[in-house]
């Protein structure tokens, strides 16, 4: 075998070594090319399978609701009536004093219990996430601590905001809750401001109080309210940001994605 020979050999080698290193390098790339597809395909089939199970979850929540509520109204509620008719009957019947007042106080009982039942059925049955704008929905709720008198609620937001997606507002609407109701408690804030504002592709929901704040890292473990906002968040693939430091009181960003 000649020199020639030789070298050509050794640059088929080469080349076919060249060849196989390439391939190597290309199927490395297109498998990990590959488990990162699989990894976010699995991860939207969670998210999906999270917003599935939010959605049947506020569906029987909202028809279990409503059930008890009719059952209170339909049921309780008319055997309350009636019972508070007989002790009217028996009023009127009975002709002694001291028992007549004791009447009247059983009938007082079962007609503050029929009001607060009553309110209670109105309340199990509302149809307002439904039936109202996420900036109605939230005002409400401003105008309810205002009426405490514990603190000022300042709200301000997008005029144009429109969402049609019931667990988007229902899920805005349960943490602005859950922070006011916070704020309240434990905060002892002045002032609570509220701001609600729409880009192009996601809703901003920002809420901030004035008061005496507290260690997040403290609170990670125990927190069970904070974690049901982030947890909310989560499930409609938003973005939560939550800051506070003792003494520079609260604020949490959450930012809802919009659905197209």
């Amino acid at each position: 075998m000649g020199e020639t020979e030789i070298i050509i050999i050794l640059i088929v080698f080469n080349l076919f070594f060249i060849l196989f290193i390439a391939g190597i390098i290309t199927f490395i790339k297109q498998y990990k090319i590959k488990k990162k597809e699989h990894e976010v395909k699995l991860q939207n089939q969670k998210r999906e399978h999270q917003q599935e199970l939010l959605t049947t979850q506020l569906e029987i929540q909202t028809q279990t609701m409503q059930y008890i509520g009719r059952e209170i109204h339909d049921n309780i509620g008319q055997k309350l009536t009636l019972a508070s008719l007989y002790t009217q009957q028996l009023a009127y019947e009975n002709k002694a004093p001291h028992i007549n007042e004791n009447i009247e106080n059983i009938s007082s009982i079962i007609n503050d219990s029929l009001s607060e039942l009553r309110q209670l059925s109105k309340s199990l049955t509302d149809d307002s996430i439904e039936n109202n704008t996420i900036s109605e929905l939230i005002e409400n709720e401003c105008i309810k601590v205002n009426d405490l008198k514990k603190c000022a609620v300042h709200f301000t937001y997008s005029s144009e905001i429109d969402i049609s997606f019931y667990q988007t507002k229902s899920i805005l609407l349960r943490i602005t809750q859950e922070f006011l109701q916070n704020s309240i408690k434990h905060s002892q804030c002045k002032n609570i401001i509220v701001t609600l504002k729409k880009t192009e592709n996601q809703v901003i929901l920002i809420l901030e109080d004035d008061g005496k704040g507290f260690n997040i890292e403290q609170l990670k473990s125990s927190g069970i309210g904070l974690h049901n906002m982030k947890k909310r968040t989560e499930i409609l693939n938003g973005n939560y940001l939550l800051e506070s430091n003792p003494k520079t009181g609260t604020k949490l960003i959450i930012e809802i994605p919009l659905l197209k």
